[in-house]
């Protein structure tokens, strides 16, 4: 037997720690790389459009797949797979570097004759497990992430075009039956439902343990407790929102039907500021990307606009020739985005010029999902087209 001595000894561990503390913050990288992911319709309960890390600056397209009706959901990405609805009625999962199909679950198993499937409209939404998304018909459909299967439906008297938020064990989702629902998510249980007077357009935004809907009766802002569902606040607006809002220091971000961009202090309540473009005002469906310094809509004016977050100066404009509902992203220094123009679009977050761009040939709402090095968005023709897009 060989016995060091305490000297020795003393050294081995401290080369051991070493090699332990090298190794494991290499591992603890790379499954922290492996495990980036793009969650939720905005990549978040604050609905702030934010990637986790920059994209390659040169994009290239790394493969497609076509569907009968094309896409205006936006897909999620985790742990190396994104998940994408379709128009016609299928939710499928790739393997985000080939393009290699996993699965594909069914809105419903058969079709009758002279009938159609559901669409799924909706953005997704993920857990560590499960795969949240509602259909135009009005179902909302839980399925094992792993494998594609059904977990729980629930059917809600409107169509649902919308995305839903995991908060802790819990999924909430509003459908065009005038509410707004939070379910378990493992077994499906209803927890609460509460009454918003209208159809809920949105994927919920959450702040803190509140969530804001608006409905059509009349344009005010509508807070629930999301512990309970009870209605905490109604905070009177100027016009009625078509699409998510983002919030950031209890300051909501949200553009219009009437195609203004408003920033309203939800708690005080007050408006902090408010933009829009004279003689040029459009619909507004598309959510806002906000960073530390800036808020970032597209418009159906034909712009993607850049304000100041603090104050809602203009500080650029970037023109496409078709309307923008698809929601900006922001990764890194660059903003992305489709147009119905047929465009995908990589533009500059510091001064609105193109860096680039991708003939889609097709129609695009749906927004990007972006994570690990990709971009995934779907275009809304028919043979529309999933396209993902990443480095060669």
């Amino acid at each position: 037997m060989c016995i060091l001595s305490p000297f020795r000894q003393t050294k081995v561990v401290m080369i051991a720690l070493m090699i332990i503390a090298t190794f494991g913050v290499s591992h603890a990288s790379a499954a922290e790389k492996e495990h980036e992911s793009w969650v939720s319709f905005r990549n978040g309960l604050q609905n702030l459009g934010i990637a986790t890390s920059p994209l390659p600056k040169k994009l290239e397209l790394l493969w497609e797949f076509v569907t009968p009706d094309g896409t205006a959901s936006t897909p999620v990405i985790a742990d190396g797979k994104t998940f994408v609805g379709t128009l016609s009625g299928e939710v499928h999962c790739f393997a985000l570097k080939t393009g290699k199909k996993e699965w594909t679950y069914k809105s419903v198993e058969m079709v009758a004759d002279n009938d159609i499937a559901p669409g799924f409209n909706a953005p997704l939404a993920l857990d560590d497990e499960t795969v949240f998304v509602g259909d135009d018909f009005g179902t909302f459909h839980a399925i094992a992430r792993a494998t594609g299967k059904k977990r729980w439906t629930f059917e809600t008297d409107g169509e649902i075009v919308g995305g839903a938020q995991v908060v802790g064990d819990k999924v909430i989702f509003g459908s065009h039956d005038g509410f707004l629902y939070c379910f378990k998510t493992k077994s499906g249980e209803e927890v609460w439902r509460a009454e918003t007077h209208g159809p809920v357009n949105a994927t919920p935004t959450i702040a803190g343990k509140y969530t804001f809907t608006t409905g059509c009766d009349q344009p005010v802002l509508r807070v629930f407790d999301i512990e309970n569902g009870t209605t905490a606040k109604e905070v009177p607006l100027e016009a009625l929102l078509l699409a998510a809002a983002a919030v950031e220091n209890n300051i909501l971000y949200f553009g219009s039907d009437g195609g203004g961009v408003f920033a309203l202090d939800w708690e005080t309540p007050g408006e902090v500021w408010d933009f829009e473009i004279p003689k040029r005002s459009q619909q507004i469906r598309s959510s806002p990307a906000v960073t530390a310094d800036f808020v970032i809509i597209g418009s159906r004016d034909k712009h993607v606009h850049c304000l100041d977050r603090k104050t809602g100066e203009h500080n650029w404009s970037f023109q496409t020739r078709g309307r923008i509902d698809s929601s900006p992203v922001v990764a890194g220094d660059r903003v992305y985005f489709g147009s119905a123009d047929r465009n995908v679009y990589g533009v500059s977050l510091a001064d609105g010029k193109e860096v680039w761009k991708f003939p889609a040939k097709q129609s695009i709402t749906g927004s990007p999902a972006i994570a690990d090095g990709y971009l995934v968005i779907g275009t809304d023709s028919s043979d529309g087209k999933i396209l993902c897009f990443g480095k060669k």
